[in-house]
């Protein structure tokens, strides 16, 4: 199985040294192409208005100088003229991708622009606190949640967000597959100041952003200490309102 891994904090990040090592137990074919520089809420953008460059760091290694989106589809149409991966893996994330979050995150965006290519996509974060426990779980339990997906039936145009609880590896107690929940964006924080040369500054914090454990959410399962696993589509028409659309612009 062709591998390749991709993240959005970049090519030197210690969550995608984590995953080649994953990776590599699981294929002999790895490749990694990642942003040069972290990219972190870059979202699903493409640099359109001047030049991607790509750099090699070794064997089947390579950085390009964009976003996570430019980093998947430039090694699609560049570093696999002939045979595309079997699997995108886009991670590990340092911090959680949970609920809404999926809107922001490059790490899941990645994953996306593999799967809009119709490639099996897998994006892997790690939730983070003030334990000092960094990425235990998801070292420990990461290869248990890809294993079952290599061969697995998914859905085309779909990505797999799966989410580590901030815990050590033997303290996770399972794997739960769950909804996407929902996070109050509105509420978060926001820092004001003025830089050396006395111009105001706005800097964006999350410290204060609420969120609805409701039951079967992704929320609600890494709150409580499981890997949450859950199938996102890339179809984001809302098919319920079709047809009140509809009757409003008919006649």
């Amino acid at each position: 199985m062709r591998i390749l891994l991709t993240n959005d904090d970049g090519i030197h990040a210690p969550g995608l040294d984590l995953l080649e090592a994953i990776a590599a137990r699981l294929s002999d074919d790895v490749w990694v192409c990642a942003p040069a520089e972290e990219q972190s809420g870059a979202g699903h953008s493409l640099t359109l208005n001047f030049p991607v460059r790509l750099r090699q760091f070794g064997p089947k290694r390579f950085a390009v100088s964009g976003t996570p989106s430019d980093a998947v589809n430039l090694a699609l149409r560049k570093l696999f003229p002939d045979r595309s991966p079997d699997m995108v893996i886009s991670g590990v994330n340092g911090g959680e991708n949970l609920a809404d979050d999926i809107t922001y995150s490059g790490t899941i965006s990645a994953a996306m622009e593999a799967a809009l290519a119709g490639i099996p996509a897998v994006a892997l974060s790690q939730a983070m606190r003030d334990g000092g426990n960094g990425f235990s779980a998801a070292a420990g339990w990461a290869e248990r949640v890809l294993a079952p997906l290599a061969d697995a039936p998914l859905a085309k145009r779909t990505v797999i967000n799966v989410n580590f609880p901030a815990l050590p590896a033997d303290a996770v107690k399972g794997i739960r597959v769950v909804r996407q929940g929902f996070h109050d964006y509105s509420r978060g924080s926001l820092v004001e100041g003025i830089d050396p040369r006395g111009r105001p500054y706005f800097w964006f914090g999350l410290e204060d952003v609420e969120h609805s454990l409701d039951r079967g959410t992704d929320l609600e399962a890494v709150d409580e200490g499981y890997v949450s696993v859950t199938p996102l589509q890339l179809d984001l028409t809302h098919h319920a309102t079709l047809g009140t659309l509809a009757e409003r612009y008919s006649g």
